[in-house]
């Protein structure tokens, strides 16, 4: 979603009873994503995909985040091929050899998990594959960055840097963004960037870090429906995301699959 309007001057730091808020509220979403992974094949539509995100989220107490925040009307963002971000389900069936990123928040006890995954539908071509599994491995590359004393131009740094040396483009138009007891809060996480700069990472601190790469060039735009953000030369898009917390020696990250489905392939 769009974070454009965030204050680097109101990044929260977040005691102990929020790290377990989080915890609840990321297992939650990680929970979405590990039940969708059987569901996601060709012929499903990505908004029969929604209602089975619904239907667990309310079976679970609690609720989609994403449900009238700013208009939207779904439970989750389903991005396909060189869809970037926030693509809305629809009736239209996924096809074999399609790349899919499935994005869901949910709200626990008032704190947001937020997280999302790339899905193959069947089986995509090795570009496809190579694409998603880069995505991944970069959104690992600006975890293990994520540690107190370093500063957020440093997680963006180590995205762009394992990206740009493997040929893919990295969007700067959207970013990830602090969370907690509000969806999107302080600092804006920007996926590419210098060492150094940037506010300073201290334990306490919730964001998300979800990276998208392109194939060919970053650039992005909306189309009409004011929500899906595709890229401008159609090349494939492919994002991950995951939400953490900075603790003293690191950072705990809030959205890990509990079945350990991660990345894809996933067992059939």
């Amino acid at each position: 979603m769009d974070t454009a309007d965030l204050d680097e001057r109101e990044i929260v730091l977040h005691d102990a009873a929020g790290f377990a808020g989080m915890r609840k509220a990321g297992r939650l979403a990680a929970e979405v994503l590990d039940m969708l992974v059987p569901h996601v094949r060709p012929g499903v539509t990505t908004l029969a995909l929604d209602r089975l995100a619904y239907d667990h989220v309310l079976a679970a107490g609690a609720v989609p985040a994403t449900i009238f925040y700013r208009g939207y009307s779904h439970s989750l963002c389903t991005s396909v091929n060189h869809v970037i971000c926030h693509g809305i389900p629809s009736d239209k069936p996924l096809k074999d050899g399609d790349i899919v990123n499935i994005d869901v928040t949910v709200i626990v006890d008032g704190w947001h998990g937020d997280t999302s995954r790339m899905f193959h539908v069947g089986s995509p071509p090795l570009k496809a594959r190579r694409l998603v599994d880069l995505t991944f491995e970069c959104l690992w590359k600006g975890i293990e960055a994520a540690r107190p004393g370093n500063h957020l131009g440093d997680i963006g740094h180590a995205i762009q840097t394992h990206a740009e040396r493997n040929r893919c483009s990295v969007v700067r138009d959207f970013c990830g963004h602090g969370l907690g007891r509000r969806f999107h809060m302080a600092p804006n996480v920007v996926h590419a960037g210098r060492p150094g700069t940037g506010p300073l990472l201290r334990p306490g601190m919730f964001f998300t870090i979800e990276p998208m790469l392109n194939l060919g060039r970053p650039d992005a735009k909306i189309l009409d429906d004011g929500w899906t953000a595709v890229t401008r030369d159609r090349s494939l898009s492919a994002q991950f995301e995951h939400s953490i917390g900075i603790t003293e020696t690191g950072c705990e990250v809030f959205t890990l699959s509990p079945a350990g489905l991660d990345r894809p392939p996933y067992p059939s």
